[in-house]
């Protein structure tokens, strides 16, 4: 099911939603990050900070001048705990996305973003997770921090990726999400987002407004395949996340 294209928006239209939007990434991101680190220590410690994360999200696409289209497989039980696996092409994919899941989640993004004063110690004290792509050795206590978040009852957000994709492929797929989901039963999301790559390019500055699809597909229960079946569980959850974006399929697991 392939979206029809945007019409490009005028260029005076561009230069007001870049403007807005970067500054709502640098003041809004500051101000809302002291009032998350503020209500983070409110129990149940982490939620009143997805609240805050919610409502940045939201801001941020007002600024930018972005609209979002959510949609949901029936099959979903929102607060169920499960595993999102996603698609990554833009920054805008992480608001899509903390705007529109059904329940409460945490990422697990990069190390970098956690060492950007306020903002990273917003994530630390909301219960995102980092992760050091560069440094392998951390990646047993990543797993670990997000097998806790699960057994909370709180669902995990990935980017199997790894990076952003620049092009219509759906690059391979790093294993920790399906381990993850594996290893602690719960089924898997797969979760196509289209539309965010033509708002705003890796490494761009300039933002377009536009329409962001995201749509949620049925959840896959990881015990029906177990850990021997594995290769089969990833080509099946990468074959459904690049028909739900609209993406080739390049090679499989990294």
């Amino acid at each position: 099911m392939s979206e029809p294209p945007q019409a490009a928006p005028p260029a005076w239209l561009t230069a007001i939603a870049t403007l807005t939007g970067n500054l709502y990434l640098v003041i809004g991101s500051f101000i809302l990050s002291l009032a998350g680190i503020a209500v983070s220590w409110i129990p149940p410690r982490g939620s009143w900070m997805f609240v805050i994360m919610r409502i940045w999200s939201n801001g941020l696409l007002a600024a930018s001048m972005v609209r979002v289209e959510a949609r949901y497989d029936p099959g979903i039980e929102p607060g169920r705990s499960c595993v999102f696996l996603a698609n990554h092409q833009s920054l805008y994919d992480i608001p899509v996305l903390l705007a529109t899941s059904p329940g409460q989640v945490r990422m697990v993004a990069k190390r970098g973003l956690f060492q950007i004063p306020i903002f990273g110690w917003g994530l630390w004290a909301g219960g995102f997770i980092p992760v050091d792509r560069a440094d392998r050795s951390t990646a047993r206590q990543t797993f670990a921090s997000a097998a806790e978040r699960l057994r909370g009852g709180t669902s995990i957000l990935m980017f199997p990726e790894g990076t952003r994709s620049p092009t219509d492929t759906l690059l391979p797929f790093q294993r920790g999400g399906l381990l993850l989901a594996l290893k602690s039963g719960l089924p898997i999301v797969p979760v196509g987002i289209r539309g965010t790559r033509a708002i705003r390019s890796r490494g761009g500055l300039r933002i377009h407004p536009g329409t962001a699809v995201v749509t949620y597909g049925a959840p896959i229960q990881t015990a029906e395949y177990g850990l021997r079946r594995k290769r089969e569980l990833m080509d099946e959850v990468r074959r459904q996340v690049a028909a739900l974006a609209g993406l080739e399929l390049g090679e499989g697991t990294d």
